[in-house]
């Protein structure tokens, strides 16, 4: 365990040093391909660093942050746009903070919401999911508002903009969403592949999980633009059926494979080994503390 916190300091000050580096690069040169080009590097090293991670909770927690989520941001900051760009004037404290965490630059402070930092604000990852009513409800607006965040500006809009003139406005919606769903069931089988060393995982699970997923919201928002106006389910009938249907698709698509690997198990006995280390060590600190003066 000891080893492992030493490695993901190492990885934390990798990641200061190139979340450094892009605030520079945004300085110095212009949005557009030539930005893009001095920001690869760090998204290649962002790719690479959760690999010297070796425990479910470090490897994964740095795999979504950095490794989805800031490569995304940084991507986005190469043509202007995203959160890294909403504030010209935005300071380098507020751009490592923004880059690497789930925190985005409040406009307008709201009193009610979780603040961090003068000028930031947590993003709530979840809006009570279990009141969701469809499918569009509960991935558009419950579910992992984080990744939604991230994945409408860098997925959604440039690939439903770049649908609009092949196909036209009426069916660029299928693309995009299917689009969007695709990158996010790539991202998570990414993320998998970090923090799960298992040859049994059966690949692309997840990723057919989200796919089945854009289908059917696909699907949902055809039959509500046709029956809308005149047929609707009443909301204690939707309710139970989005989650349901969401429960029912990830036991069989998505918790299969993390099952076959013993995640849970091994999250388990990380968590355990976590406690035992916290615990010799504050014994050793306790210890310590005896041993000077003032406290005799």
């Amino acid at each position: 365990m000891a080893n492992e916190i030493a490695n993901f300091i190492k990885v934390s000050f990798s990641v200061l040093a190139s979340t450094c580096y892009c605030y520079a690069v945004g300085r110095i040169v212009p949005k557009g391909t030539a930005r893009l080009l001095c920001l690869l590097p760090i998204v290649g090293l962002f790719l690479y660093l959760p690999l010297h991670l070796h425990t479910i909770y470090l490897s994964g927690l740095t795999a979504f942050f950095i490794a989805w989520l800031a490569n995304f941001k940084i991507l986005l900051f190469a043509f202007g746009e995203g959160p890294l760009s909403s504030d010209p004037s935005i300071s380098l404290a507020s751009f490592v903070f923004v880059a690497c965490f789930p925190i985005r630059i409040q406009q307008k402070p709201s009193p009610r919401s979780p603040r961090v930092l003068i000028g930031l604000e947590l993003e709530p990852p979840f809006n009570e999911p279990y009141l969701s009513t469809s499918l569009q409800d509960f991935w558009g607006r419950r579910w992992n508002l984080i990744v939604s965040s991230i994945l409408r500006p860098a997925v959604y809009k440039p690939t439903r903009n770049l649908a609009s003139r092949v196909v036209g406005r009426k069916w660029a919606l299928i693309p995009a969403f299917m689009g969007t769903f695709l990158v996010s069931g790539l991202m998570h089988e990414l993320i998998l592949f970090y923090y799960v060393e298992c040859d049994q995982r059966s690949p692309w699970e997840v990723t057919c999980f989200f796919l089945l997923h854009g289908v059917c919201l696909l699907t949902e928002i055809a039959l509500k633009k046709r029956f809308g106006g005149r047929w609707q389910l009443p909301r204690l009938v939707t309710g139970p059926l989005t989650i349901g249907f969401v429960l029912f698709t990830g036991f069989q698509l998505f918790l299969p494979s993390l099952d076959r690997c013993k995640a849970f198990e091994k999250a388990y006995v990380e968590l355990a080994a976590l406690m035992a280390f916290l615990g010799k060590e504050s014994q050793r600190l306790a210890d310590y503390l005896v041993r000077i003066p003032h406290y005799n």
